[in-house]
């Protein structure tokens, strides 16, 4: 019996350091779906991979299998060995991987509660699954119902009032740090999401702002217009790097941008001024050993985790409204996973019903030689209506049994009743069968 599975790490279990390892750019994570849902351990998959996570979700026809083959993919992605991600994997089946993916979605589990980006991450990572043909019926209603789930919660709760994200965090311990930013100079690097946050943030306080891209830059002339900034290229970075008083960095290069060699070299045009580095990547654009150089200053994601932490009670009644809120879309998604276990057997005893109408008229064919067609068209729509009304109240009970000890042996009752096999198709031999997401008892 397959069963949803969900496995990752994240920042509750994992340091930057193997975060940064186990990032996954959307190539890489393309190339795993496929792995995964093409080993034979798996029917279907979908990535996810954040700033502060990376979680595989699959539909595993066998979960210690499939558990064993993430941990050996991401280990070796990783560089290290899969013994060194033992303690900070978490691994969580059927309902509660469920239940996980709509509090991830809603910004329930993210490092600042009830973050705005975050949905549309997961959003954009199923989008990425559809178009590499690695997702299916289970997973789609799953993370269907996970972006539904966290629109309600955000449109009715005040989890995500303020606008608070890791963005706004980053601009307030800019502040925090320089004082007043107007009139100060910051250069943005990076055109995506995150970037145009920290630019509106900081183009409200009067910043002027410089934004820098390679890959899509064309997005940073945008924002730079919208701003009232400039746009340059990554290769300009040792001639921009003279100017700013802060640097906002949030890009998905698999590598430093600015290391110790390129900011030594600048350090001596900006005569001693100080320099603030924000560091918002996973993994990092900035090489950790700056931090040693004098008049510098970085703040990482794990830097802003702990400013986060000593913030997040504030916000505890509105996270208890949405997890009700949650529990209440989840219940709506688990009620469908219920009917999956019946499904089979509704839908071959109603094709069993229509094998048995058409047979029954092929073989008095003969009989009514003289009706018309608009008369035979009438008999035929007789008898297919009372096969059916026949079947609704079977077919209601079996729903309605759906999820309960009663419903495989209703199932088998059925089954032997009227001969049939919810493994194949009775008309074709077509494959019917179906992936709950349950463990059995």
């Amino acid at each position: 019996m397959s069963e949803l599975l969900a496995l990752g790490i994240s920042h509750k279990t994992a340091p930057l350091e193997l975060r940064e390892r186990l990032a996954l750019p959307e190539g890489r994570a393309a190339g795993l779906m496929a792995e995964f849902a093409s080993s034979g351990g798996a029917a279907e998959a979908t990535i996810i991979s954040t700033c502060n996570r990376t979680e595989v979700y699959l539909i595993a026809y066998d979960p210690v299998i499939a558990e064993s083959e993430v941990l050996g993919s991401l280990a070796t992605q990783a560089g290290i060995r899969p013994t060194e991600l033992i303690g900070h994997l978490y691994s969580l089946r059927g309902p509660d991987a469920a239940r996980h993916l709509f509090r991830v979605t809603a910004g329930l589990d993210s490092m600042i509660l009830g973050e705005a980006e975050i949905q549309g991450q997961v959003k954009r990572a199923h989008e990425l699954a559809l178009v590499e043909g690695a997702s299916g019926p289970i997973l789609n209603r799953l993370f269907r119902g996970a972006i539904a789930a966290a629109g309600r919660a955000r449109n009715e709760t005040g989890i995500s009032e303020k606008g608070v994200s890791v963005a706004s965090v980053a601009v307030s311990e800019t502040r925090r740090t320089l004082g007043d930013l107007a009139n100060r100079r910051a250069l943005v690097v990076g055109a995506g999401d995150t970037a145009e946050l920290v630019a509106r943030s900081l183009a409200s306080s009067g910043t002027d702002c410089v934004f820098v891209a390679n890959r899509h830059f064309d997005r940073a002339t945008e924002l730079a217009e919208r701003f009232g900034g400039e746009a340059a290229r990554v290769a300009d970075l040792p001639e921009r790097l003279t100017q700013p008083d802060v640097v906002v960095s949030a890009t998905n290069s698999p590598h430093h941008l600015i290391d110790r060699e390129l900011l030594e070299s600048v350090l001596a045009s900006r005569e001693g001024r100080p320099l603030l580095l924000v560091d918002l990547a996973v993994p990092r654009d900035i090489e950790p050993g700056v931090r040693e150089l004098p008049g510098v200053t970085v703040l990482d994601i794990e830097d802003l985790q702990r400013v986060v932490e000593r913030n997040a009670a504030t916000r505890a009644a509105e996270a208890a409204k949405a997890e009700r809120i949650l529990s209440a879309e989840l219940d709506l998604f688990e009620r469908w996973v219920d009917s999956l276990e019946v499904l089979p057997a509704v839908v071959a005893l109603r094709e069993r019903a229509d094998e048995i109408v058409r047979r029954v008229l092929a073989e008095n064919q003969d009989r009514w030689m003289n009706l018309s067609d608009a008369d035979r068209d009438r008999v035929e729509k007789v008898t297919r209506a009372v096969a059916q009304r026949m079947l609704h109240e079977p077919t209601l009970k079996l729903k309605e049994m759906a999820g309960t000890e009663a419903a495989y042996e209703a199932v088998n009752t059925v089954r032997e009743l009227f001969g049939l096999d919810v493994e194949t198709d009775p008309g074709g031999g077509t494959e019917a069968t179906v992936t709950p997401i349950r463990r059995e008892a």
